[in-house]
């Protein structure tokens, strides 16, 4: 898993200027209790960046905020791209600063799964491309806003996914026995109680609400799985691939559920 322990790649919004709140918009919905335009302050945000009601979203009807991770680009865009100049005392740089938030997201998301292909011995074959591929991720994220706004992202994430896939293949070629190929699949709402699905293929899967208690998804790869209300209670996900912070929260779970090295148990389980 990748190192949580680096900055560079969790959330410290004590450091970013409230550009989640502000930048992206939201829907009424089971996830916001009100719309929002992107560019327009969320009216619980704080003068200091702070949300007003952070220790009670989710009985408050925003329970899509605590599932959203930026993977550390708050920060990276408060502090790196814009000098610490924030979007209050300099207006002139807000709309510019909210356009380059979500660029920024997608680089730190690639750079979180490109850490963790690099941290798995199985893939030692592409490292050295994994490596690479870092190197110019981290290198886009250095980049002036003007080139950050232009950048292609698509086309980038498509050479990025192709190591990434590589890097699957690999690792659950290791896991013994016949692998699920769920790539895609609609499982919205499946019964998967104590499913054996170590090694499977369920990129980009939609999990919504899916019965997974007592699954069997170690070595799994989940990169992009809908996980929303998913219930992982008693799941055993060690190892699983490319599993984030953001799925896990998204999720329902308890106690008793086997997380991979460097995630958290969502405080909500």
């Amino acid at each position: 898993m990748p190192d949580t322990a680096d900055p560079g790649l969790q959330s410290d919004c004590g450091s970013c200027f409230g550009l989640c709140c502000v930048a992206l918009p939201f829907a009424a919905s089971a996830d916001f209790a009100i719309d929002k335009d992107a560019g327009r302050p969320c009216p619980n945000l704080q003068t200091d960046f702070r949300c007003g009601i952070h220790t009670d979203l989710r009985r408050r009807g925003f329970p899509g905020c605590t599932v959203f991770d930026c993977f550390g680009a708050g920060q990276k865009v408060s502090q790196v791209t814009f000098g610490g100049r924030d979007w209050r005392q300099a207006p002139e740089t807000a709309r510019q600063m909210f356009d380059v938030f979500p660029v920024m997201r997608q680089l730190h998301e690639l750079l979180w799964y490109l850490t963790e292909a690099l941290s798995r011995p199985a893939a030692r074959p592409v490292h050295a491309e994994l490596r690479a591929a870092r190197e110019k991720t981290e290198g886009l994220t250095r980049a002036s806003a003007q080139e950050l706004t232009a950048l292609d992202v698509p086309a980038h994430r498509g050479e990025v996914n192709t190591l990434l896939l590589r890097t699957s293949t690999l690792v659950r070629a290791g896991v013994p026995g016949r692998k699920k190929e769920r790539r895609g699949a609609d499982l919205l709402g499946a019964r998967l109680k104590g499913a054996s699905l170590r090694g499977a293929n369920l990129r980009g899967a939609c999990l919504i609400a899916a019965d997974l208690k007592g699954a069997d998804l170690r070595t799994a790869d989940l990169i992009g799985a809908d996980l929303r209300d998913a219930d992982l209670s008693g799941a055993d996900l060690t190892d699983a691939l490319f599993l984030t912070q953001s799925q896990l929260n998204a999720a329902k779970g308890d106690a008793a559920a086997k997380l991979p090295r460097g995630l958290s148990r969502p405080v909500h389980w």
